[in-house]
């Protein structure tokens, strides 16, 4: 044999031996003499203590999906049993988790560089304990302090579950959960879970929704399509949780995944729950990619309940009290720890009986952001005026929890229910509203609407505040500035060709009626609800109309409880027709002085004075009527108005008669009131152009007999002491 051929053969045989020699020791090596340096190692890796109490054993196994490598040569397995991973110091608990057994398989050749590469890591039996104190410290958080020198580093690939427990104690956000994790019977494809909870969520919003409504909800849909990857997921564990949040009862349950991948974005993890907070119900269907980074949350989401004001506890969220509401969307996130970002995508669903749809944006304060942001688009169909109550004031006791809901003052009628100011402060806002169509009941069509919401550090602006009335448009601007105490508010509004016989449909005297409404008001005021600002504004308001009709029927419809006292008392049941009827009143400190108001009827002209003081609620009001001929007598009688805007008395003065002359011979108007009101004479859409309110303020405002009632009183008496001249 020739010496080459020898020392070939010596070679292979010497490796063999070696071979055999290793795979002898590594069979019978007891392995639990790795513990204590894998313990250690693992230790620095978390930054806390990883102890193996039980048996550290290995098993040989191929795994194809690993590469040909693997699949040709068996790789070894570790099982851990009794395994315990430690907490902080500050914890209250001294374990983090315990396990009855850790699975997993390590990477042999990045040990050499001190990483520790586990592909794979199956948690048997888990008992995990969560906790987050007031400080925001989380025991969770595996990160290692700055500056710190870690030798070894531990990196996860996926993560396997069984049957377990997991608690929850986060003091910071007020939570107390206990949650239990089984295996399905079967596993449950991704559509069928999907399926299943819309037809729920669907059914929910009608019970809730729908009831508030007077109608069905309907389907609120099912899942936009998904990608691949997603719909070939499959549920293999059920959940159950109870415990409390923000001090309110929950209960909910669920359905995940098996195994979580920490760095991939191929294989999305499943995620199924229903849970309710209160009164609350939150559902979501969808998966979660690359969980460690929390780069791409993708769940159909369901909310539902009484208020949309309570979702800020749970969700951080500022929302205006609202009726009973359900939506839908796909809900998309982005969670890191310099500010998380929420996309709210083409949602839909009820508030009360009004539509509502759009898609909205929520980013997280952080950095140099210190308040979170909502921004987006929202559009509605069909508003109801009572669902919109609540964001003025009124209503609130409906939209409101007893709890939370502010007692009404006996008697008064203006809300005194509270802005929220404090909420404002923790949220911007940029946000447009738009709707088609807005409905007070069966009256007061409004189309149309637009307005753009800011919310800036506490102010809220509405600007432009845009909405078709009556074949008429209002526009102007809302400002209300909740960093100052009290509120400041500021009001714009000017209303132009409202067509008297479009603005109560509902109402017989209306259709026959023709003519147009115009007005403006312009308030500014302080105090922390509508009772308040009202009660302290300054400013002035004005109306005009010209060519109208009125009578008790539609005084009723409007609400106006006063002017049907009034119109009854004088004209009775019958409905009177209106050549022009003028107001000019200003208001300082809620005290609303009549300057002019003044009814021109083809029986009649009406003036009244006096003033409404808003800060008590009470009337002072002296009505004139001044008959034009004989046919209504009763008209000499003036009247007066007093008590609360809730029960005003209305009664017949019993003056003297020389003031009844007085007024009979004056209207009681000022001159200048007259012509400031001539600039709300618009130009009208009728092709003939006629304006009737024209007419009669350039005969008030030119007539030499025009002054006060009191004036003319004066100048009767003057005129009866005055000898007469020969």
């Amino acid at each position: 044999m020739k010496r080459s051929c020898k020392v070939v053969s010596w070679t292979a045989a010497i490796l063999l031996a070696v071979l055999v020699i290793a795979l002898v020791m590594i069979a019978t090596f007891n392995w639990n003499r790795l513990k204590p340096a894998l313990d250690s190692r693992i230790s620095q890796a978390i930054g806390r203590p990883f102890v193996i109490h039980g048996d550290l054993s290995v098993a040989w196994r191929h795994d194809a999906s690993a590469g040909w490598l693997r699949d040709l040569l068996p790789w070894p397995e570790f099982t851990a049993r009794d395994v315990s991973i430690g907490n902080p110091a500050w914890a209250a608990k001294p374990d983090f988790a315990r396990l009855d057994a850790l699975r997993f398989r390590l990477s042999p050749w990045p040990l050499l560089a001190h990483r520790i590469v586990v592909p794979s890591l199956q948690l048997v039996h888990p008992d995990v304990y969560l906790q987050r104190d007031r400080l925001g410290r989380a025991n969770w958080d595996f990160t290692l302090p700055p500056g710190g020198n870690v030798v070894w580093k531990l990196q996860l690939g996926s993560v396997g579950f069984d049957r377990g427990q997991l608690a929850l104690d986060d003091a910071s956000r007020k939570i107390q959960l206990q949650m239990t994790i089984e295996p399905l019977q079967r596993s449950i494809p991704y559509e069928q879970i999907v399926a299943q909870q819309a037809a729920a969520a669907s059914a929910q919003a009608d019970r809730i929704a729908g009831a508030a409504a007077g109608k069905a909800v309907g389907d609120l849909g099912t899942p936009r399509a998904v990608s691949p990857a997603a719909a070939a997921t499959h549920y293999q564990f059920a959940w159950q949780a109870v415990g409390s949040y923000e001090g309110k009862p929950l209960k909910g349950s669920g359905k995940t995944g098996a195994v979580l991948a920490l760095h991939s974005d191929t294989q999305p993890f499943p995620l199924q729950a229903d849970v309710r907070i209160g009164d609350t119900h939150i559902a979501l269907v969808g998966t979660l990619a690359d969980p460690l980074q929390l780069d791409a949350l993708d769940v159909k989401l369901w909310l539902s309940g009484p208020n949309m004001a309570l979702l800020y506890p749970i969700l951080g969220i500022t929302l205006p009290d609202t009726p009973p509401y359900a939506t839908a969307g796909q809900l998309s996130a982005q969670l890191h720890r310099q500010g998380s970002h929420f996309s709210y995508r083409d949602f839909h669903g009820r508030v009360g009986g009004s539509d509502l749809a759009g898609s909205l944006d929520y980013q997280a304060a952080s950095g140099s952001h210190t308040r979170a942001r909502l921004s987006g688009k929202v559009s509605s169909k069909l508003l109801q005026f009572a669902d919109l109550a609540p964001l003025i004031g009124a209503g609130t006791a409906r939209a409101m929890p007893a709890a939370d809901a502010t007692a009404q003052r006996t008697g008064k009628v203006l809300p005194v229910a509270p802005f929220r100011t404090d909420r404002w402060r923790a949220m911007d806002a940029d946000v447009q509203l738009t709707s088609a169509h807005i409905v007070h009941g069966s009256t007061l069509p409004i189309d149309a609407l637009v307005t753009h919401l800011v919310m800036d550090n506490g102010v809220l602006t509405l600007d432009p505040l845009h909405f078709n009335l009556a074949s008429g448009a209002v526009n102007g601007g809302l400002k209300l500035d909740g960093t100052q105490s009290p509120m400041r508010g500021v009001l714009r509004l000017d209303a132009r060709h409202l067509k008297l016989n479009e603005l109560f449909p509902g109402l017989a005297p209306m259709r026959t009626s023709f003519g147009e409404i115009n007005g403006d008001a312009s308030l500014d005021a302080r105090g922390n609800s509508v009772a308040a600002l009202l009660g302290s504004a300054d400013g002035e308001l004005k109306l005009l109309m010209n060519d109208g009709a009125i009578s008790k029927t539609l005084l009723e419809t409007a609400g106006l409880n006063v002017g049907n006292i009034i119109i009854g008392k004088l004209f009775g049941d019958q409905t009177v027709q209106i050549n022009c009827a003028a107001a000019d009143m200003q208001a300082k400190q809620g005290l609303f002085d009549m300057r002019l108001f003044v009814f021109d009827t083809a029986d009649a002209v009406i003036n009244v004075t006096g003033t409404v003081n808003l800060a008590t609620e009470q009337l002072n009001l002296d009505v004139q009527p001044h008959t034009k001929g004989v046919r209504i007598f009763s008209l000499r009688s003036p009247l007066y108005v007093r008590g609360s805007l809730g029960k005003p008395d209305v009664g017949v003065q019993k003056g003297p008669l020389l003031l009844r002359a007085a007024g009979a011979v004056a209207l009681g108007v000022i001159a200048a009131p007259a012509a400031a009101l001539l600039a709300l004479v618009a130009p009208s859409h009728d092709s003939d152009g006629k304006n009737t309110c024209r007419t009669v303020l350039e005969q008030l405002r030119n007539s030499g007999q025009i002054m006060p009632a009191t004036q003319a009183a004066t100048a009767v008496k003057a005129r009866a002491k005055k000898p007469v001249r020969k």
